[in-house]
């Protein structure tokens, strides 16, 4: 084979690469820079935005066609920015399909349709541009694209019905070569954004790799260490002591096994919701109970405060390692509120249930703790926010929600302040491997 097909064939295989990383297993991200607070300023910018140009286009610059109702809708179309549902959690679904939709009527169509309207006049020109720049620092690229095309094509149908005089413009193809410039623009700034966060996101997994595996070298020779005390209770080792060195060993081995999960923990939440894809059918009350079981408690106390319920069994789909992980962060955070709580915990002051509720399998962990306050639930799943003062990451509870949902199912939480919390797990049950087994609870 000769040099130039060698080169156009790792060229062709570098562009599918490329394709592959950068557009098809590359995370959506619907709202680039997800906070509560940029999403109330955006939403209040916006909607101030749409009434002073109003003034501006209908008084001290007079457009052709400039509609006060028009203005009125897209200013109060703006108040979905600062919706409680989004606002509250802007990483959510919902929340960026809400945001995708207000944002893509806002601007792709809503300045298509009032470009075609006042015959593409420099003023609208100039305002379609400055759109497609914006909406690219908005949203993904993919998305911005998308949106620009189907956005810009409604727009122009939308002024056609309306009665838009389509050859009333002065330079048709100096609008059309402004127009491709900002969009040449906007795309390039979406890559290059696009890259920026992935150069970030490189760097932090490259330096949380080194620090991984420094910790995981010592905590291998921990995991030895209880090796080796199991092998000394099979020598000469009195009975009386026999039991608490098998013990001493398992909790030294199930808290190496802890310490590795929360690193993976760590390294997940810093690949950008990019969780494993590998994925298998999962029952639902045989990892509960293995993870309940194997769970590293402080005490035999503590161990027998944690009950498990199984009403009926199921099954989902989702990537046991992550999920058994999701599992002992909320097990974690519950014994941390009984222990915050004034009473030593008893029997029964934790529970973890299994059953099936409105047609989809549950998981349950519930505490008899301090109590979550309104306020602090209404931020508990945004990244770095934590209610445990002085101890905590703030990233379990946003790692339980990214995997959860890279499930297709749902966390939530019920709670109220000195009487305990409930965090649910709302799953898709897997229908070729439905399990409905009832055991006594």
């Amino acid at each position: 084979m000769s040099l130039d097909r060698l080169w156009m064939r790792s060229a062709k295989a570098r562009l599918w690469r490329w394709l592959l990383d950068e557009v098809v297993h590359a995370p959506v991200e619907p709202i680039l820079h997800p906070s509560r607070y940029r999403l109330l300023w955006i939403g209040a910018f916006t909607f101030v935005g749409h009434l002073l140009i109003y003034g501006i286009w209908g008084y001290l610059v007079p457009q052709p066609y400039e509609n006060v109702w028009a203005r009125l809708v897209m200013a109060f179309l703006a108040l979905i920015y600062v919706l409680p549902r989004i606002s509250r959690d802007p990483s959510a679904k919902e929340s960026g399909r809400l945001f995708s939709l207000a944002t893509w009527i806002q601007l792709p169509w809503f300045f298509t349709w009032m470009y075609w309207m006042n015959g593409g006049n420099a003023v609208w020109l100039g305002s379609v541009a400055a759109m497609i720049l914006i909406y690219y620092h908005a949203t993904d690229w993919r998305l911005a694209t998308i949106g620009l095309i189907t956005g810009g094509l409604a727009g122009w149908g939308s002024a056609e019905l309306y009665g838009a005089d389509m050859h009333a413009f002065e330079e048709p193809m100096g609008n059309v070569v402004v127009i491709v410039f900002a969009w040449l623009m906007g795309l390039m700034l979406g890559f290059s954004s696009a890259n920026l966060r992935r150069a970030r996101l490189l760097n932090t997994l490259s330096t949380m790799g080194v620090m991984a595996h420094e910790l995981r070298t010592p905590l291998a020779t921990v995991n030895l260490m209880g090796d080796v005390l199991r092998n000394l209770v099979q020598h000469d080792v009195p009975e009386s002591k026999r039991k608490k060195l098998d013990e001493l060993a398992t909790r030294l081995q199930n808290l190496v096994r802890s310490m590795n999960r929360q690193i993976d923990t760590q390294i997940s939440n810093a690949q950008l919701m990019r969780l494993p894809r590998e994925q298998s059918e999962i029952l639902a009350a045989e990892l509960v109970q293995e993870v309940v079981s194997q769970y590293p408690y402080r005490s035999s106390r503590e161990r027998d405060c944690v009950q498990v319920h199984i009403q009926t069994d199921f099954c989902f789909t989702a990537s046991r390692p992550l999920f058994a992980q999701v599992l002992t962060n909320l097990i974690k955070n519950a014994l941390h509120a009984l222990a915050a709580a004034s009473t030593a915990p008893s029997p029964g002051d934790l529970r973890v249930d299994v059953g099936i509720h409105h047609g989809k399998g549950r998981i349950a962990v519930s505490d008899d703790g301090i109590g979550i306050s309104h306020e602090q639930q209404q931020r508990i799943f945004e990244p770095f926010f934590s209610t445990q003062t002085g101890a905590g990451n703030g990233l379990g509870l946003t790692f339980c929600k990214n995997v959860v949902e890279a499930a297709q199912g749902r966390l939530s939480v019920h709670s109220q302040p000195g009487l305990g919390a409930v965090f649910m797990i709302d799953l898709p049950l897997t229908p070729q491997a439905t399990t409905a087994r009832a055991t006594p609870g």
